[in-house]
């Protein structure tokens, strides 16, 4: 039988913790509200996409979630998101994932199936530079960083050039070499779009070599709602294995998804398990994490009816906002992300942080990021941020910490994603 939490049940339990008393007998004052949307701390959190406030709706959601077994595969609201996704890719099934970190290593143990192998990926990837190594640990393969000739994104003679083909290729391989068995890439890349055509041309040579392909596509939700590369079912067409997370761009509290062929899923929730990320109740996060896809990015594989595509034009304000005062960006934006040249407004990412602190902005360095919930109130907040720095140009004498600031992850972006 399917149980639920009623709204009784949550009001109930909200009244007890109003009611609750101190040691010293005084009454203890009613916690604040949390699932505030727009009205939450995120809507002055410019540090990065994550930062956004779970919703009413998300809440309410939760209240009506199933809360059966998912390691028996029996949670309804779980599984549902989990077959949804699949379809709007283009895959055979899906898995859910408490973090990114968590799917992209699932979905490379289950590619990476007898040594020796190696790892082909941008090097400045997050399962290089953001989860702890998890690569080499969980899978023993040997991860090889590439750095893009063009300095935006890998490309097929990007790829070429490190490819170590293995004993199936004509002459049986070099033997001194560990054989390329995956490549991963990223999009977007510090919000940079990789392109579906350059996706499609490394995706044919890799079929033609026995080379799987995996993406960490945990903002590539924005990708598609930018409407110029194509859809979640054109990319999944280029990919054995996708991630996809829920709390980066979407809103939703916790958690990301794994999509790939029946084969790779069943394998890969065989590790979940062994890892201890099987759940056995997480309707109650699926629950939140559905509403997050269906409102933020939208209910088609194209993002249709979402509210991903405002947030673009929003960072594309702010990045005028940047330069109308003189600034240089250290690279055009193409999605929700800004990054900051510091240096040509002569200041440093510990200044920045601390004018978004006096406003009551949360911000990080050079980096700025857009999402759904900022508004007109934090932009009018960041544009005296800007006025200051411009005001302060010519009376701060140029530090080391503004000349590195010059690219993106440059300054103040050490240790988030």
């Amino acid at each position: 039988m399917t149980r639920n939490i009623t709204t009784e049940s949550a009001s109930a339990a909200a009244a007890v913790a109003a009611d609750s008393t101190k040691p010293n007998g005084t009454t203890a004052a009613a916690p604040a509200p949390t699932w505030l949307g727009h009205e939450g701390a995120g809507a002055f959190d410019l540090r990065s996409d994550t930062m956004t406030t779970p919703t009413p709706a998300m809440l309410a959601a939760i209240q009506s979630a199933t809360l059966l077994d998912d390691v028996m595969q029996e949670d309804t609201t779980t599984s549902s998101l989990e077959a949804h996704v699949a379809a709007l890719t283009g895959k055979q099934a899906g898995l859910f994932a408490l973090s990114g970190t968590m799917g992209n290593q699932l979905a490379l143990r289950a590619l990476l199936v007898q040594p020796p192998y190696s790892v082909l990926c941008d090097h400045r990837a997050h399962i290089v530079c953001y989860e702890a190594g998890g690569v080499s640990s969980l899978t023993g393969a040997m991860t090889v960083p590439l750095v893009p000739r063009n300095g935006r994104y890998l490309t097929l003679e990007d790829i070429k050039a490190r490819v170590v083909l293995g004993e199936d290729h004509e002459g049986g391989g070099d033997v001194h070499s560990c054989p390329t068995r995956v490549i991963s890439l990223e999009n977007t890349l510090g919000g940079v779009v990789m392109p579906l055509a350059e996706t499609r041309r490394i995706a044919q040579f890799t079929r033609q070599h026995g080379i799987k392909m995996h993406l960490d596509g945990a903002r590539l939700w924005e990708v598609v709602a930018a409407g110029r590369e194509g859809s979640l079912v054109d990319f999944g067409e280029c990919f054995d294995t996708m991630t996809m997370c829920f709390s980066k761009g979407l809103g939703a509290p916790v958690g990301s998804i794994l999509v790939g062929d029946t084969k790779v899923i069943r394998h890969a929730r065989w590790t979940r398990k062994a890892i201890g990320g099987g759940v056995r109740q997480p309707g109650f996060i699926t629950a939140a994490a559905r509403v997050a896809l269906d409102t933020t990015f939208g209910k088609g594989p194209n993002g249709e009816g979402g509210l991903l595509r405002k947030t673009h034009d929003t960072a594309k304000r702010v990045e005028k906002m940047w330069t109308d005062l003189g600034g240089v960006m250290a690279q055009p934006v193409e999605t929700n992300m800004c990054w900051l040249d510091l240096g040509s407004m002569n200041t440093n990412g510990a200044r920045v942080t601390e004018l978004g602190r006096e406003v009551g902005l949360k911000l990080m360095g050079n980096r700025i990021i857009t999402h759904y919930q900022i508004g007109e109130e934090a932009l009018s907040r960041l544009a005296q941020v800007f006025a200051r720095i411009a005001q302060e140009k010519d009376h701060v004498r140029k530090s080391s910490v503004a000349a590195k600031s010059s690219e993106p992850y440059g300054d103040g972006t050490n240790g988030h994603q």
